[in-house]
């Protein structure tokens, strides 16, 4: 029987895990903590009201805890960067130290394709060596990157402990609700003239990975991306909404001083994240199904479907 620790669990990844574990028999006991209480029930869960800043130990001491699962991570851009960078890189160091005095034999770190940046010169895929530069102007590609350093600093320092890190596409499914997703659904839809093809992954294909990769014990980094990419026009096509292409150096400024006015009902991006759309950052997917023969249940494209569907539906 397993025993379980998991970050942000009342979050996207966190909450889906739950409801995979949930169903899992070798799972015995799930000490999920976050800063709000989650919105499921699990019989299985022991949820704990903390904030991942605060010392984590005394959550995981006496616990037994087989795997740790560090989710917890600011994903909508705040405009209190201090705040945002605080909660992201000083949470994961708790959360490592943590697991380092309670003797943690293996961690599940979520890190992200963003960690490679959006760049011009991106190479057309990107691998799990390929080197990671972020971007320093967007707060959220900055802080996975810098989080990946301090990640393989500590596994060089603990070669006893079976570390792993994940570094998933954008999620989408049912549950796909963040910045990208709300500015997708509008009616009118403002994006940059030129945009980059683009990638997900199903909600379910990344559960059902992070369960095997900690189920059969594989350490080291794995870029999880589903097969293929699709543009930005198909989907608001699909999603049935109308798209409004500006020129870069009127959709800059303007995105700009949106931001600066909170107007969230136009952007909840500062405009170095637009960067994400004109940019290719696209991750192979060979080591994830060489190592774990795994065979994805949805496309990019299929991916996408089932969250239109749902919002169709709703």
């Amino acid at each position: 029987m397993k025993n379980v620790f998991i970050t942000g669990v009342s979050g996207y990844f966190g909450s889906k895990l739950v409801s995979l574990f949930e169903k899992k028999n070798e799972i015995d006991t799930i000490i999920g903590v976050d800063v709000n209480p989650p919105a499921f029930s699990s019989k299985k869960l022991k949820f704990r009201r903390h904030d991942v800043r605060d010392d984590m130990y005394p959550l995981i001491a006496g616990g037994n805890i087989d795997w740790a699962i560090h989710a917890a991570f600011i994903l909508p851009p705040l405009h209190n960067k201090d705040l945002m960078e605080d909660i992201n890189i000083n949470g994961t160091k708790n959360f490592l130290n943590a697991c380092e005095k309670a003797k943690i034999k293996q961690i599940l770190h979520c890190s992200s394709t963003t960690a490679y940046g959006f760049h011009k010169d991106n190479p057309p895929l990107l691998t799990e060596d390929s080197p990671l530069r972020g971007n320093n102007d967007f707060t959220y590609s900055k802080n996975k990157k810098e989080l990946e350093f301090i990640c393989s600093e500590f596994r060089g320092s603990h070669p006893e402990i079976c570390f792993t890190i994940i570094r998933p596409c954008f999620v989408v499914g049912p549950g796909f609700d963040n910045p990208l997703s709300r500015h997708l659904k509008r009616k009118i839809v403002l994006l940059p003239r030129k945009t980059a093809p683009f990638q997900f992954i199903h909600e379910d294909d990344l559960v059902e990975i992070m369960y095997r990769l900690l189920k059969e014990k594989k350490g080291g980094v794995y870029n999880l991306a589903a097969n293929g990419t699709m543009g930005f026009d198909e989907m608001i096509d699909i999603l049935g909404n109308w798209l409004l292409k500006l020129p870069s150096p009127l959709m800059s400024p303007l995105n700009n001083l949106m931001w600066f006015l909170r107007l969230k009902f136009i952007t909840e991006f500062p405009s170095p994240g637009l960067n994400l759309v004109k940019y290719p950052w696209i991750a192979g997917n060979e080591k994830i199904k060489e190592e774990l023969n795994y065979k994805f249940k949805y496309t990019t494209r299929e991916a996408f479907e089932d969250f239109a569907r749902h919002v169709s539906s709703n």
